[in-house]
């Protein structure tokens, strides 16, 4: 028996948390507040990414249905041409979605189950629409208003407003996330504000019963 495997027995059983919220409202930040509290941070969009590896099943797929335009040097997928298909088009970014987020949830399971962790927190954006929510815990939602979620994605990411827009508007509105809500995290304040906001529902999560 490996030495994971008997930390597995000897402690008490994994607590799994959602963590999600929209496109710049910042999951990422919340998550490395977590994982200073010792939670293991499985980030969905770095395996999404992982999966667009030249020559990947998912590759293939995506290549054969999207075309060669969206590939760039390297034979990568360029994911700025990608995203300017399937942004604008929910029937695109359905068919895009019904490739990465089965693979997706795969990946994110197996690690999980593979974690010596007490707490695992699974940074999604996707976590509602890829079905993730009966499997874990706890969700925490991270809100934004619209201004300065606009305000800060435009001034780290150098996308137009019009593109920054078009992948809000194709993600599921915040409001509906929030109803499904354990947690909400706030972060329209200071980046102290926000982990203050971490550490109280830290304080309570760690006393939730495990799995």
């Amino acid at each position: 028996m490996s030495s994971c495997m008997k930390k597995q027995l000897a402690r008490n059983k994994k607590l799994i948390i959602g963590l999600t919220g929209s496109f710049g409202s910042g999951k990422s930040m919340a998550a490395r507040f977590f994982m200073s509290h010792g939670a293991e941070i499985i980030d969905a969009d770095k395996i999404a990414r992982s999966l667009l590896t030249p020559g990947s099943p998912c590759y293939k797929k995506i290549v054969a249905i999207f075309g060669g335009s969206i590939v760039g040097s390297r034979r990568r997928i360029d994911r700025k041409k990608l995203a300017g298909l399937v942004f604008t088009d929910s029937r695109s970014l359905n068919r895009l979605n019904s490739i990465i987020h089965p693979e997706v949830v795969r990946s994110v399971k197996k690690t999980a189950k593979k974690s010596c962790r007490k707490v695992i927190v699974i940074d999604a954006p996707l976590l509602i629409e890829a079905g993730l929510v009966p499997w874990v815990d706890k969700v925490i939602v991270v809100t934004i208003s619209r201004k300065e979620q606009l305000k800060r994605i435009i001034g780290r990411s150098g996308l137009k407003k019009e593109d920054i827009e078009n992948r809000i508007k194709a993600q599921m509105p915040l409001s509906r996330k929030v109803r499904l809500a354990d947690f909400i995290i706030d972060n329209n304040g200071t980046v102290a504000r926000t982990k203050e906001q971490v550490e109280r529902i830290w304080k309570t999560i760690i006393s939730t019963p495990r799995r």
